[in-house]
């Protein structure tokens, strides 16, 4: 399959490896919830679409119970990102030590990045999977959601920043306040832009400013990153059931419209992964490493392979740095470097799969985004890039916090967890890709001979 990425993948701390399943696989489990939410809702629409009982049961009963999963995720999103960010870019460092490699890296990294949110908000824009909602259905996504009205969003949007006062808004005056506010309704602050700006300038200090001291500090956010994997880990136990309760209380009230949707979503995540993977990825092979592409992705297949059945791309790193070696013939020096960097900064898979999913529920909810408001989610997508987590589920709390930036119920992520996971292993596979073709290209970049033409 031509997809890509994710579990979204990891900062520093490599240490943290996806725990293994036992039993039945949690990806199966969630499809499973899904199956059985959906099939029940459909059911319950048909049969009972008008009944006050049904209403009552979902507004007071299944609906809250999906809740506990979202909260749990809302939970943990600013220790997340100060955690993650943070560590993410003091990885960073080593950019210092092998200048022109680690340049030549990041400049990759944010083009490549960039292009690959373009191609995914330029499908959504084209295809408007998220349109075709009926007036009566987006009424009761509004009442499920607590989604602002279309009056009070236009409203908003003619209160929008200017450029000037949003660009000064991402450096924070009081960043305490702007963790404070971002899920508070009417919040005028910098929001995610500015704890990301926290984190990525705590995150340059310290690779500036390393000595036993700094050291402390970095031991302590790493202390409090595997605490916030830990409890994504607890929280996606709850998935399964969540999924079930959040798409049953969707389905119930919308039937078939929902499902149609959401089919249309995850068509476009796949096209925009697979354009990117074999298209860019492609050009770049070609055009920049000055090799056959036919052959670098048949030299890279194992690896392509074991990103998209783990879905994990720091678990993939190993197999990563073997085959770039043995059968690709970059030096060591090179992918000890591109790949680990690469396997925190540059997630191109799971930055497109970010910007689709905002504009997506932008669309399912009503909700038109200016241009500005397009700009700031491929930025805060590439940003997010950087600091998302390396387990099952952990692109989720950038995703919400990419919703509140733009005026979107975050709870609308309730709709999509449902086919996550399979657009999760899609993602990973461009992640991976992407950080194999970036140490192809560098190390032809720098003069030297590969295995492969």
């Amino acid at each position: 399959m031509a997809c890509a990425v994710s579990v979204d993948d990891q900062p520093k701390n490599q240490h943290i490896r996806p725990v293994p399943e036992k039993g039945v696989p949690q990806h199966t489990k969630i499809l499973i919830g899904l199956g059985i939410g959906a099939v029940a809702g459909i059911i319950a629409n048909l049969l009972w679409s008008d009944s006050p009982q049904l209403e009552w049961l979902i507004k007071n009963i299944i609906y809250p119970f999906g809740q506990i999963f979202l909260r749990l995720i809302f939970m943990i999103v600013i220790p997340l990102i100060l955690s993650a960010l943070t560590l993410g870019t003091a990885e960073m460092g080593d950019l210092r030590k092998l200048g022109k490699i680690g340049a030549k890296t990041l400049i990759y990294t944010v083009a490549v990045s960039t292009i690959s949110v373009a191609i995914g908000i330029s499908l959504v824009n084209l295809v408007k999977p998220g349109k075709g909602i009926s007036a009566e259905n987006r009424a009761k996504l509004e009442e499920t959601f607590g989604a602002k009205s279309t009056q009070k969003t236009l409203e908003q949007a003619a209160e929008a920043k200017s450029w000037s006062e949003t660009l000064l808004d991402i450096i924070p005056k009081n960043p305490f306040a702007d963790m404070a506010g971002i899920f508070a309704d009417n919040y005028k602050g910098g929001g995610v832009l500015a704890v990301m700006f926290l984190a990525i300038f705590l995150g340059i200090a310290l690779t500036l400013s390393k000595s036993e001291k700094t050291a402390i500090l970095i031991r302590f956010l790493e202390g409090v990153y595997e605490v916030v994997m830990t409890v994504i880990r607890m929280a996606m136990k709850l998935a399964p059931y969540a999924v079930a309760a959040l798409i049953f209380s969707i389905t119930a009230r919308m039937g078939f419209a929902i499902l149609t949707t959401l089919g249309k979503y995850v068509l476009v995540v796949l096209f925009g992964l697979a354009l990117h993977q074999f298209g860019v990825y492609g050009l770049v092979i070609k055009f920049l490493a000055k090799l056959n592409p036919l052959n670098f992705f048949r030299a890279i297949g194992e690896v392509m392979a074991i990103a998209f059945s783990t879905s994990s791309s720091n678990a993939t790193l190993p197999d990563a740095l073997r085959v770039s070696e043995e059968k690709v013939g970059i030096p060591r020096e090179i992918n000890s470097f591109v790949l680990t960097l690469g396997s925190t900064a540059n997630q191109n898979g799971t930055a497109l799969y970010e910007g689709v999913t905002v504009l997506f529920l932008a669309q399912f909810f009503g909700v038109d985004l200016s241009l500005g408001q397009q700009i700031t989610v491929i930025f805060a997508s590439i940003l997010a890039g950087i600091g998302t987590a390396g387990v099952p589920g952990g692109s989720l709390p950038f995703i919400v916090l990419l919703l509140q930036t733009v005026g979107i119920p975050g709870e609308g992520i309730g709709i999509i967890l449902g086919v996550d996971r399979i657009l999760d292993m899609c993602r990973t596979v461009v992640n991976v890709t992407g950080d194999l073709t970036a140490a192809a290209f560098i190390a032809k970049s720098e003069g030297h001979k590969l295995k492969i033409s």
